[in-house]
C-alpha cells in the first residue's frame, strides 16, 4: 500500500506531530515520511480532502452484528463495512447470535469471516452456554482460539456464586469477565425509566436500584475473587459513584457508557417512539450530568456505541413489544462532539483498545498507518441516508450532529467514504 495523505491535522497526544498540520507518505505499508509538505513523484494514491484531520483509528467496545442467525438484521461483511465508513478500526463484536457464540468452533467461525478486512474483528464469547445463565461455557477454549472477553450481551447473571466461579476461574488465564449491570427481579417487566415519564405515559418502569444493586453485588464479587471485570452501559449516577469508589480501591475494575446514554434522557419517549427504547434505558438528565463527569474524571474508561441492529418487525410495533436497541456506529463521532471537544472526543473513541488486548498504533515514523480521517467541522442532520447498516433503527435519525467521517487506513488498506 503506497499513499500520500496531504494538509491532514493530527490529533495524536502521543505522536511527536501531535497538533500540527502535516504530509504523510506511506510506502509499503508503513509511514515512512511526515513534513509541512511532500512531493508525489511515483504517483501514489493521493488523499487530499476538505479540513482533514487524522487520529489513531477509532474503537468500539460493543457492537452486534447479528451473524449467524439474524443476518437479516445484519451481516458480519456489511457490519464490518459500516464500522469502517464510520470510522473505526477495531471493534469488539457480541456472542448474541443465533446459536450463541459459545464454544471454540464458533470463535474459529467468527474470526474467519472477519480475515483480511481493513477493521479488526474482536469476537466475545458467551460467558455461560447458550447465554442461560446456568452453566460457564468453554472460557478457556474460547479464549485460545481468540475470544477477548466472555458475556451474556444484555443478560445478567443472576446466581451471584456462577459469578463468583467465572471472575475466579477466568483470572487463571488473564480472561476478562463482563458482567450486564441488571437485577431482572427489580427491573421486572419494564420497558423504560422508572421516573416521571413512566409514571405519566403509564409504562412500566426499570428503577436505577436494579443496575446499582447488581453493580454493588458485583464489586463485593470482585473484590473477593480478585479477578477483572468489565460492566459495560451503566447508566445511573450511583453506579458511576460506585465504580469511582472500587477503583480507589485498586480493584481491577473496568466499565462503559453508551453514547445515547450521555445525550438523551427519559423526556423523549413521550411520543413512544421505539428508536428510544434501549437497554439500560435513558435516564434522568442528573444521570447524564454523571455519566458525562465519569467519562471526563476517568471513572468511566469508554464509551460505546453500543451498535444493535434491529429488523423493523421487531421495532416497528407496540412500544411494550418492541425490542431494546439501536444501531449507533454511523452516529457515534457526531453525536459525541455535540457533547465533548474534538480532542475529548478523539480520547474518547480511542481509549479502551488495551483492557481487550489491542496495540495502540501512534502516528510516527516508522509505524504500520491506523488512522481514522475526519473532518470535525461538518454540521448536517443525521438521517436514513447515512445509514449503512441493513437495519434502520437510529435513535439519532433526525438529530444534529458534527463531524463527518472520511474513512480508515487500516491493516494494509484504506477505505474511503464516497
Amino acid at each position: 500500500m503506497n499513499i500520500l495523505i496531504k494538509s491532514a491535522t493530527i490529533i495524536d497526544s502521543k505522536s511527536e506531530f501531535h497538533n500540527t498540520t502535516q504530509d504523510l507518505l506511506i510506502e509499503n505499508g508503513v509511514i515512512v515520511k511526515v513534513s509541512n509538505s511532500i512531493k508525489n513523484p511515483n504517483n501514489y494514491q493521493e488523499v487530499k480532502l476538505d479540513n482533514l484531520h487524522i487520529s489513531q483509528g477509532w474503537f468500539d467496545s460493543s457492537v452486534s452484528f447479528g451473524e449467524p442467525g439474524f443476518e437479516e438484521r445484519e451481516t458480519i461483511q456489511n457490519g464490518l463495512k459500516t464500522a469502517a465508513s464510520s470510522g473505526f478500526t477495531a471493534v469488539v463484536v457480541n456472542a448474541n447470535t443465533n446459536p450463541v457464540v459459545d464454544k471454540n468452533s464458533d470463535i474459529t467461525f467468527i474470526n474467519s469471516k472477519s480475515n483480511n478486512h481493513a477493521v479488526a474483528l474482536l469476537p466475545i464469547g458467551a460467558l455461560t452456554v447458550g447465554s442461560k445463565g446456568s452453566d460457564l461455557a468453554e472460557l478457556y477454549d474460547m479464549n485460545t482460539a481468540g475470544a477477548v472477553a466472555f458475556y451474556d450481551y444484555k443478560k445478567p447473571i443472576s446466581n451471584p456464586n456462577l459469578m463468583k466461579i467465572a471472575l475466579q476461574y477466568a483470572s487463571n488465564f488473564d480472561g476478562l469477565v463482563c458482567s450486564f449491570p441488571q437485577e431482572n427481579k427489580i427491573s421486572g417487566h419494564g420497558v423504560m425509566n422508572e421516573h416521571i415519564t413512566s409514571t405519566t405515559l403509564g409504562l412500566k418502569g426499570i428503577p436505577a436500584l436494579a443496575e446499582e444493586l447488581q453493580v454493588s453485588r458485583d464489586l463485593f464479587l470482585l473484590e473477593y475473587t480478585g479477578g477483572k471485570l468489565h460492566i459495560p452501559t451503566i447508566s445511573t449516577a450511583t453506579s458511576v459513584a460506585l465504580i469511582r469508589e472500587a477503583k480507589k480501591k485498586k480493584l481491577n475494575i473496568t466499565c462503559s457508557v453508551a453514547i445515547h446514554n450521555l445525550y438523551f434522557t427519559d423526556n423523549v419517549l413521550t411520543d413512544f417512539n421505539t428508536h428510544f427504547k434501549v437497554l439500560p434505558p435513558l435516564r434522568t438528565k442528573t444521570d447524564v450530568e454523571a455519566l458525562i463527569e465519569g467519562v471526563k474524571d476517568g471513572t468511566i474508561d469508554m464509551v460505546t456505541s453500543d451498535h444493535n441492529p434491529i429488523d423493523i418487525e421487531h421495532k416497528k410495533i407496540e412500544f411494550d413489544h418492541a425490542k431494546h436497541g439501536t444501531i449507533g456506529l454511523e452516529s457515534a463521532f457526531g453525536a459525541l462532539q455535540k457533547i465533548f471537544t474534538t480532542k475529548k472526543t478523539i480520547d474518547i473513541l480511542t481509549k479502551g483498545k488495551s483492557r481487550f488486548g489491542i496495540e495502540k498504533s501512534t502516528i510516527n515514523i516508522g509505524n504500520e498507518p491506523n488512522i481514522t480521517l475526519f473532518n470535525p467541522d461538518t454540521k448536517y442532520t443525521f438521517s436514513i441516508n447515512d445509514i449503512v447498516s441493513k437495519s434502520k433503527n437510529a435513535i439519532f435519525e433526525n438529530e444534529d450532529l458534527k463531524g463527518k467521517v472520511y474513512g480508515i487506513i487500516s491493516n494494509n488498506k484504506i477505505v474511503l467514504n464516497a
